[in-house]
């Protein structure tokens, strides 16, 4: 009876988690909306954040208690199946439009983030200074983002539901 129960609990997980999802990326896109920035960005940034907060729970508390490669593996875990099963299963799906900045300059940042903690980590550990250089890149990042947006908002973002502002925000946070 319990197994039940807990296949039970699963599915409405399961379900839970779907109709979440389509919240987030509607108040996500209804943000983007009203605020007049890229889908790019709001991607690249909230939906990003959103979607790697449990993750970062997982890291941070790993971390806490001293388990360091839970928190290595659990990013670049998250890198990997990102990239390779998350983009590639949407792409089987359908085709997938990359702007050109994506290409020049989002790839290849990841890349090189992806190559500095390759680099960071050479001497076996991820100190506070390699933290603190991780951090600035992050706030460098999205700084470069905001500004981009502001210079010259993309022509073809994607039909968003019209959306209150409050509404779009509570979704997203829901």
């Amino acid at each position: 009876m319990e197994v039940l129960l807990q296949i039970a609990l699963l599915v409405v997980g399961f379900v839970m988690l779907i109709k979440g999802a389509d919240w987030f990326v509607d108040g996500a896109a209804g943000i983007a909306d009203k605020f007049g920035v890229p889908q790019l960005v709001i991607g690249l940034t909230i939906v990003a954040m959103g979607t790697s907060a449990p993750e970062a729970a997982v890291s941070i508390t790993a971390a806490f208690k001293g388990s360091a490669d839970i928190t290595i593996g659990n990013i670049l875990g998250s890198n990997i199946l990102n990239v390779l099963i998350i983009l590639g299963l949407s792409s089987v799906i359908t085709s997938i439009a990359v702007a050109k900045s994506t290409i020049k300059i989002d790839t290849p940042f990841m890349i090189a983030i992806t190559g500095l903690l390759l680099v960071l980590g050479l001497d076996g550990k991820i100190g506070l200074l390699d933290g603190i250089i991780l951090l600035v890149a992050f706030v460098g990042y999205l700084s470069y983002l905001f500004v981009t947006a502001k210079k010259n908002k993309e022509e073809a973002d994607e039909e968003t539901k019209e959306l209150s502002l409050i509404k779009a925000l509570l979704w997203t946070v829901i």
